[in-house]
């Protein structure tokens, strides 16, 4: 009955021996730096987002994702006459929604340097319950942290480029709104992207969890191996 209990005891210590008094040996390197597992969080939210954003800024990195393709925001529903036949057109429908999405990719990009600044200066209080907790743990508290900044971080970039963007479609839907303007759209754009953005992050850090040795990283390698 205090089976599971009893695993877990020797592997806590063992995490707090070597880690949670502040530092880390890297495997292999005895005589080399040691590491505190704030920075083993740090590097694993790092990557988790790297490969997220380099995923969702290529052509198509929303578009052609099943996970991280938005939907057509609601300030595009039904609204009767001249707009409602606009957007039940098919063609123009697909075109709306698909150019909303490459807008994304130019949210994404705004948001990268902004997730990496808070990933190298945020307070992690207490770095062994991240790395202990469940597969997407660190990427939870960092948007837990950040809570609206990058919808705000994205908000601007997506304005500009809807104004010069080379496809019309936007405007002209746009046009045909009453009390709808650029920057409401570069919201509702910035929301759905942001929910797409930390989704991906997450799913890559349960990648990297699941399987640490493809980072060739020997400091996620070391502290992830154990867990």
């Amino acid at each position: 009955m205090h089976s599971a209990v009893e695993n877990r005891i020797p592997r806590r210590l063992f995490l707090t021996g070597t880690a949670a008094t502040g530092l880390l040996a890297l495997s292999g390197c005895q005589t080399g730096p040691r590491y505190s597992l704030v920075e083993v969080v740090r590097r694993l939210l790092m990557l988790s987002a790297d490969n997220a954003l380099a995923k969702l800024t290529a052509p198509g990195g929303f578009w052609d994702s099943q996970v991280a393709r938005i939907a057509l925001p609601d300030l595009f529903g039904s609204r009767g006459g001249v707009l409602q036949g606009i957007l039940t057109s098919g063609p123009f429908r697909a075109r709306l929604h698909r150019e909303l999405n490459h807008l994304a990719e130019r949210g994404a990009e705004r948001a990268a340097p902004v997730v990496a600044e808070v990933i190298r200066t945020i307070s992690i209080e207490d770095a062994l319950a991240l790395i202990e907790g469940g597969p997407t743990a660190a990427t939870t508290y960092l948007r837990r942290q950040m809570g609206p900044g990058l919808i705000n971080a994205m908000i601007p970039g997506l304005a500009d480029a809807i104004r010069v963007a080379e496809d019309p479609i936007v405007s002209q839907a746009i046009a045909a709104l009453t009390g709808v303007d650029v920057g409401a759209v570069a919201q509702s754009v910035a929301i759905g992207a942001d929910n797409s953005i930390w989704y991906q992050i997450g799913t890559e850090e349960a990648a990297i969890r699941a399987n640490p040795q493809a980072t060739n990283d020997p400091l996620l390698i070391a502290a992830l191996k154990v867990l």
